[in-house]
């Protein structure tokens, strides 16, 4: 230390006698002390090159200008000969910073924080900026009402220079909030008041809501409240004039006092448009909302003054200003508004660039603008240019940046940037749902194939009840103008009977192209051309309105086999054949009614056309909770088809918002079809269903309606046996079937002993639902995107305007038949899937209706 501090006095004397001369030029810089700082960085910061004289003034300056930069601790600059030394001692730099302690303040919030002020890992390490952001933590914890609150910091030195930073925080605990006292109201009571507050003094449910805990964010919040309550209701000179808050000793509870004065109520006697109005007046004057004779609304103001600056904005007018100036009038207590508008030059868009879409191409940003370039600015198109490029899908998010063109004052660029994310997917899922079953499904998918915006997608699943394929493709800008194009190739495999539905199996293949036609930005018509081959067995059991009874020859084809034992009484075939063809025409029973497969076949070859209108304001896809969504769509079956109907559709949703927190939602879906031409009726496998989900809760699903009339099958009369292909004997007995009486030859029925069982769901040709539902939040969730519960009123059923005669519960369209229930349900998005459940109670359910008061349901979409 002594040998550093006499050559630190030799190189300052040598200076000094050198700055007298004036004469001694630099031939050379001489930089001492560094470590981890490169001599660069110095040479960059020192104002002193060499060849330069050196004086008093020059050394002082570059001193200064090497402090400056942060890096040194102390600093010295002497000469040595004709050589000048710069002698440094660098700062530490920070190696590792430690925080604990904290709960109420994220890590990664302090580390951010602690950033901007300049410690940071890597960085210089200063005392001063470590005790200001101490000073600056406490003040935030006490903001957060923790008074007693505190921070230590502890600063150890490490090898080469570095030092490691621990903060040990103890956050303390929140004051509670004692008493709320408001002071010089007159006009509203104490009560209506403090339930503007968020703040509120301790009670029996502030444990759970926090509303007691001291924040002076919060309370400042309160105040605008307070503030606004009162601007609202024409108290234009109100003013909270000052608020005092008390800590007691222990730093534990708090009380506030807030002094009001409330001032006169003032109503509006004009509201005139002032300034330059580059527009028609009538024009902006709709958007004034405040008129004569009104109570003073200071929220009306600010929203005319939003609405009219909007308006402006549309026509390209992006920096326009609009103020409402009240004018009061103390005798009469009235108010006269101008509104003075000052709507700045017209710009216009230069040109519009995209950044960020890596994989996507231009042309499909491009199309989705609704602000085209050359034309005037206008903020509502640059927006729901932004929105449309959200809605795809391809990206997370799309911001935009409005930029000015230099040396121009009425020339803007846009410039959208987005971040790409997957738009395509490939993957399995496995599901539950209390109706259909296991649900198994795979699906490959891409939404921007190769970057072009085309949808190609392929998927298969399987259930209980059905199995299916399909592969679609889709063109959504098939023409420059938004016509939209695809086609889709399916089969299906379904077995009704395992869904409540009377019993029968389906096989449908086919293919269909489809056309879409944008009517505005919400609204689409929707054109469909498609063929299907359909294939129905009905099986032994199938119920009258689908094939008549006695089936004898069904009977016999599935019961007996060509090689009977002649030991045991039995027949073949060919015996029983000509048994049957032998009896008397009374020996049958009659058939009644015939089914639809007797009329028409088994299988049908149709070509279908389809149009469609939608239209959608929903604030999300999924889960939405503002806006509405409706559709309305005709299906026919064209003549030439083996079957000619039609059906015709309409859905529809809106949510209205109650509160802030609460909404209803009126869900309705009607449905109607019917045969043309020579077919008498819809067909039955293109009914209607009722009940379940998304349909009336608290009922089995698909179970509401007409039901169907049984099968005639009936047991036998008398034992018998007969051989199966694997050499098994069968007791007839047990098959339910008819049987040649050995005695007589002929054909007899064991009408007494008749096969019965309960008549299955058949469906109608008419559906009528619709819904009521109450949505709140879910307490304790932070995520309500992801949940959505509710309490619900569901009405409907399905009706027939064509009963069979034997058909049970079968009506005609009537209010008194609809069925009702009431209960609540929650729908959660989980990373399985959707998991949904009811609990719902049928309210005027009928004796042969089936009740299910729970019902869920897991990885099925809805």
């Amino acid at each position: 230390m002594k040998r550093f501090l006499a050559f630190s006095f030799f190189l300052w004397s040598v200076s000094l006698f050198a700055v007298a001369q004036n004469s001694l030029p630099i031939s050379d810089i001489r930089v001492e002390g560094l470590q981890r700082i490169s001599s660069e960085t110095v040479f960059s910061a020192l104002p002193i090159s060499i060849g330069d004289l050196v004086s008093t003034r020059s050394v002082a300056n570059a001193s200064r200008a090497l402090f400056g930069t942060g890096n040194f601790d102390d600093i010295q600059i002497g000469m040595d000969g004709d050589i000048l030394v710069v002698k440094v001692v660098e700062r530490p730099a920070i190696s590792t910073i430690n925080l604990e302690g904290n709960k109420a303040l994220a890590t990664d919030a302090l580390l951010d924080g602690l950033k901007n002020s300049g410690l940071a890992e890597g960085q210089v390490f200063k005392r001063s900026t470590l005790d200001g952001m101490k000073m600056e933590l406490t003040r935030q914890y006490v903001s957060q009402g923790r008074y007693d609150a505190s921070i230590e910091t502890d600063v150890v030195a490490e090898p080469r220079n570095r030092v490691s930073v621990s903060i040990n925080i103890d956050e303390g605990s929140n004051a509670t909030i004692e008493h709320i006292n408001i002071v010089g109201n007159t006009v509203y009571d104490d009560d209506t008041l403090l339930d503007l507050f968020e703040l509120k003094a301790g009670g029996l449910f502030s444990f759970f809501s926090s509303s007691d805990k001291y924040s002076r964010e919060k309370l400042k919040g309160d105040l605008e409240k307070l503030n606004s309550y009162y601007l609202d209701r024409g108290y234009l000179l109100f003013n909270s004039d000052s608020v005092q808050v008390a800590i007691s000793p222990d730093r534990k509870s708090v009380y506030i006092t807030v002094n009001v004065i409330e001032g006169e109520k003032y109503t509006i006697s004009s509201a005139e448009l002032s300034g330059d109005l580059v527009l028609p007046e009538d024009d902006l004057k709709r958007f004034v909302l405040v008129q004569k004779g009104q109570v003073f609304s200071q929220a009306l103001v600010t929203s005319s003054e939003e609405f009219i600056t909007k308006r402006l904005g549309n026509e390209g007018y992006n920096f326009a200003k609009v103020r409402g100036i009240p004018e009061t009038n103390e005798e009469d207590k009235t108010v006269d508004i101008k509104f003075f508008i000052d709507p700045g030059k017209r710009t216009y868009v230069r040109r519009i660039d995209f950044e960020g879409n890596a994989r996507t191409s231009d042309e499909v940003l491009r199309r989705e603008m609704r602000q085209i370039e050359s034309a005037p600015a206008s903020a509502d198109k640059i927006e729901l240019s932004r929105i449309r490029l959200e809605r795809l899908g391809y990206f997370k998010e799309a911001k935009v940046d409005t930029l000015e063109v230099p040396g121009t004052d009425d020339l803007i660029d846009l410039r959208y940037e987005v971040e790409e994310q997957s738009s395509g997917s490939l993957g399995a899922s496995v599901g539950f749902s209390q109706d259909s079953g296991l649900l198994l499904s795979a699906n490959i998918q891409q939404n921007n194939f190769f970057g072009t915006g085309k949808q190609v997608g392929f998927g298969i699943s399987r259930s209980n009840f059905a199995s299916s394929a399909n592969f679609n493709y889709l063109d959504p800008y098939f023409t420059e103008d938004g016509v939209s194009r695809g086609f889709s190739i399916f089969y299906r495999a379904t077995d009704f009977e395992e869904i409540n539905v009377a019993s029968y199996t389906s096989d449908t293949y086919g293919a269909s192209v489809n056309f879409g036609y944008p009517i505005s930005e919400t609204e689409r018509l929707g054109f469909d051309l498609g063929v299907n081959r359909t294939s129905i067995d009905a099986g032994l059991s199938a119920v009258k309105e689908i094939k008549s009874s006695p089936r004898l020859l069904d009977i016999i084809d599935n019961y007996f086999v060509s090689q009977l034992d002649p030991v045991t009484g039995t027949y073949n075939v060919a015996e029983v054949l000509e048994n049957i063809n032998n009896l008397p025409a009374n020996a049958l029973v009659d058939s009644g009614e015939e089914g639809f497969l007797d009329k028409y076949g088994e299988e049908f070859d149709n070509f279908t056309a389809g149009i469609s209108w939608r239209q959608s304001t929903l604030n999300r896809g999924l889960l939405a909770t503002r806006g509405a969504a409706q559709s309305l769509s005709l299906q026919v079956a064209v003549p030439g088809s083996d079957l000619e109907y039609f059906k015709l559709g309409y859905e529809g949703q809106i949510y209205v918002p109650v509160t802030n927190s609460f909404t209803l939602r009126f869900r309705t879906q009607l449905g109607y079809g019917d045969g043309y031409g020579e077919l008498e009726n819809l067909p039955f496998y293109e009914n209607f269903y009722a009940g379940g989900f998304g349909s009336v809760r608290g009922y089995q699903a698909n179970t509401l309606g007409p039901r169907s009339s049984i099968a005639d099958i009936y047991r036998i009369s008398q034992a018998a046996t007969a051989i199966d292909s694997s050499g098994n004997a069968l007791a007839l007995s047990a098959q339910g079937a008819y049987i040649l009486d050995p005695a007589t030859g002929l054909l007899v029925v064991d009408s007494a002993n008749s096969f019965t069982r309960d008549p299955d769901p058949f469906g109608g040709n008419v559906l009528i639902e619709g819904s009521i539902e109450l949505l709140f939040p879910l307490p304790f969730v932070k995520d309500q995107r992801s949940v959505r519960s509710g309490l619900f009123f569901d009405a409907g059923n399905v009706f027939s305007t064509q009963c069979g005669s034997t058909q049970v519960n079968c009506s005609t369209p009537e209010i008194s038949g609809l069925r009702t229930s009431a209960g609540v349900g929650v729908t959660w998005i989980t990373g399985f899937g959707p998991l949904t459940f009811s609990l719902g109670r049928a309210l005027n359910a009928e004796k042969i209706d089936e009740e299910e008061i729970f019902q869920f349901s897991l990885g099925r979409s809805f």
